[in-house]
């Protein structure tokens, strides 16, 4: 099966490199572009980091329907779902866990108190967001929490014109999505509001689910206004403990309201803002039997931060300081809160005409429950030319332990509550090559993390025990390659990605684990992106993934796109072609192929 993929994607290569002309290629390269999951706002071309950007055309291109399958085929990126659609999904980064990788909402912190499981719970439709940034290794310390192997920014749209656009899309697995987004533009600013519904029969016996989301923003003069809500209620068949478990079911409630503003002047820019995230989650172990095991939890979490960027003849110095109380009220894991309170200081130095850039920083968090802790770090890059660019980065990371490490009580799994924080050194040195044609970005990585938490048992039949490691030992390498090419006047993408992950653990006295020891090993990514003509396009993406543990599997996507001139767009995605039998977390089978049929219709 294996090989029969490969020539499929190299035959279909070569029938387009042979179409391909020599003209020169003119296309956005995505240079100026602005960061904002830097702290520190740059274009692309100057970052110094190692960062990916997912863009708008991207998605739309792309055969993913949510976000979780769209991060599938970007190289150090493990998206461990259960289910379809992504129905529950946990975000993995460079061999860390779902704990230790941040997501932001247009620079919001996602996280929750109670658990990473929910980290990916409020995320948006792809029709509301502009793109995603991916900032990867030590140059995330800057977020403080959660982000200690990565982060992810997921910026909204703006509001640029007046629209009302309605979409509906029908599949395998009886799967039904609707929803609508009107956009209003005013001389000031403008609305953006969406709704969302989308149920299934589910792929095998109680997998069913319904999910309902909304989503608004408004920008007022200096103000801004971002609010979401996504509910979520699906059965959860061997979905946590125990994989014979079937009768599992939860319901979540994920919202957010933020409120900022922004003061500028020529040298200085202050961003305040106010947030307020909460979650609900009701987890039952038998679906038709409530009384039997049942669990809530209901976490708030309210914050305001401040980001300060001031520009003067010594460079760009970026300042900021966050402060949250979480509350969470659960009847297994207790009544809990926390007070974090992180600040972070950087500072970009360019030297040798601009070619040399180094930005030292620190962030210093503070934590009610737990010791403060301060995470230098250390960012450079080399510009030899306008193409070709070394850089490099070195520095602390930290998490404190979940509600849930610490005091979770259940049939198969038991917190502990003296667990310790874990903390990291991590350092990678990379390159990034751009011409119009042709794009590459290679990063080796190394993380050394001291009193890592996981999940442990000494014996099968044991209850899982949350434990601190002495030691763990990540290396890796991760290459990026994208080609773009024109047949005439339409231009032609190529990416491919390679990933690699050695995960060394110190203490030898461990017989299971459930997350450290099953990283991803090897990981290829790869996707085509056709334009036959200024209506028809497609998409084809692989990916191969070997884990540590010896299991692999390759799965083969596709996506047919017909975009019309009556604001009409119609488009066929089909995942899971060749049927591979595959799993990701928790030994859940994935499904087999499956299809989904979409439109999108501007009304104007």
């Amino acid at each position: 099966m294996k090989i029969k993929i490969t020539l499929i994607i190299f035959t279909l290569f070569c029938i387009i490199q042979a179409k391909a002309q020599e003209d020169p290629i003119k296309r956005d390269t995505l240079k100026e572009i602005t960061i904002t999951s830097n702290r520190i706002t740059l274009p692309f071309s100057k970052t110094s980091r190692t960062i990916t950007l997912i863009t708008n055309e991207d998605i739309i291109k792309s055969a993913a329907s949510n976000i979780a399958d769209l991060l599938q085929n970007i190289a150090g990126i493990d998206i461990r779902r259960r289910g379809v659609d992504g129905m529950q999904s946990d975000l993995y980064i460079r061999g860390g866990n779902f704990d230790q990788t941040l997501v932001l909402i247009d620079g919001v912190k996602m996280d929750d108190v109670q658990t990473g499981h929910h980290n990916m719970n409020a995320i948006i439709s792809l029709e509301n967001i502009e793109r995603i940034e991916i900032i990867k290794g030590p140059a995330a310390r800057i977020y403080g929490q959660n982000a200690f192997t990565g982060a992810i920014n997921i910026v909204t749209k703006s509001v640029v014109d007046n629209s009302l656009k309605l979409n509906a899309h029908y599949g395998s697995y009886e799967n039904i999505k609707t929803g609508a987004s009107i956009s209003q533009k005013f001389s000031n600013g403008g609305l953006l509001a969406s709704v969302g519904y989308q149920e299934s029969d589910g792929y095998r016996f109680n997998t069913d689910f319904e999910n309902v989301s909304a989503f608004f923003k408004a920008n007022i003069d200096k103000f801004n206004l971002l609010s979401s809500f996504t509910q979520r209620k699906f059965g959860a068949n061997g979905f946590y403990a125990n994989p014979d478990y079937k009768d599992q079911y939860e319901e979540t409630q994920t919202s957010l309201v933020s409120l900022g503003t922004k003061f500028r002047t020529e040298s200085l820019i202050i961003k305040p803002r106010l947030y307020w995230r909460r979650n609900q989650d009701m987890y039952l172990f038998l679906r038709h039997n409530p009384p039997a095991y049942r669990n809530l939890h209901i976490s708030n979490k309210f914050g305001a931060e401040t980001n300060v960027v001031l520009n003067s003849d010594l460079g760009k110095t970026g300042v900021g300081l966050d402060v949250s109380r979480v509350f969470l009220v659960s009847n297994n894991l207790g009544n809990h809160n926390r007070t974090a309170i992180t600040g972070f200081l950087e500072h970009r130095f360019e030297f040798l005409d601009n070619k040399l850039d180094i930005t030292p920083g620190v962030a210093i968090s503070y934590y009610s429950d737990f010791d403060s802790k301060a995470f230098p770090g250390l960012d450079a890059g080399y510009r030899f030319s306008d193409s070709f660019k070394l850089y490099g980065n070195i520095g602390y990371t930290y998490r404190v332990p979940t509600f849930t490490d610490l005091f979770y009580v259940g049939p198969t799994t038991l917190g502990n509550p003296d667990l310790e924080p874990e903390s990291a050194l991590s350092e990678e040195i990379g390159l990034k090559f751009r011409k119009e044609a042709f794009n590459i970005d290679i990063a080796l990585f190394n993380r050394k993390s001291d009193d890592l938490i996981d999940w442990t048992k000494e014996n099968e039949a044991d209850k899982w025990e949350t434990r601190n490691f002495s030691e763990v030992v990540t290396q890796g390498i991760e290459t990026l390659i994208q080609y773009n090419f024109n047949i005439g006047q339409l231009n032609q993408v190529l990416n491919l990605g390679y990933t690699f992950i050695d995960d060394e653990i110190k203490d030898e006295n461990i017989e299971f684990t459930r997350y450290s020891l099953n990283s991803i090993k090897h990981q290829i990514t790869s996707g085509i992106d056709v334009k036959y003509s200024k209506t028809f396009s497609q998409n084809i993406s692989y990916r191969y993934v070997e884990r540590t543990d010896g299991t692999s599997y390759n799965v083969l996507d596709a996506k047919l796109l017909a975009t019309l001139k009556t604001g009409l767009q119609l488009s066929l995605a089909a995942n899971n072609i060749f049927n591979s039998e595959y799993t990701e977390t928790n030994l859940v089978p994935m499904p087999k192929g499956n299809m989904m049929l979409g439109l999108v219709y501007r009304v104007f």
